[in-house]
């Protein structure tokens, strides 16, 4: 179960590296999951405030796919309008 929790945080991280810095995760946190900024960091690294695991569930891991592919097309309806 440790070995699955690491490789679902690394996965996720990985998953995410390219548009990590690009991407206002306080943002997403807020209008797409109703939560703070350091709750979804929380989820990203794997590890809540008091120093235990705080992995994403499948659930919400969905939501942020959905999140992402939402601000995808924002994203290119706002290129196209230029």
């Amino acid at each position: 179960m440790a070995t699955e929790s690491i490789s679902n945080k690394t996965s996720l991280r990985t998953s995410i590296n390219d548009i990590l810095l690009d991407v206002s995760w306080a943002q997403i946190s807020k209008k797409y999951f109703g939560k703070s900024r350091s709750w979804l960091n929380q989820k990203i690294n794997g590890v809540n405030s008091n120093g235990g695991q705080s992995e994403i569930t499948e659930q919400e891991r969905e939501q942020l796919k959905s999140a992402l592919q939402d601000l995808a097309a924002r994203i290119n309806n706002c290129a196209d309008a230029i």
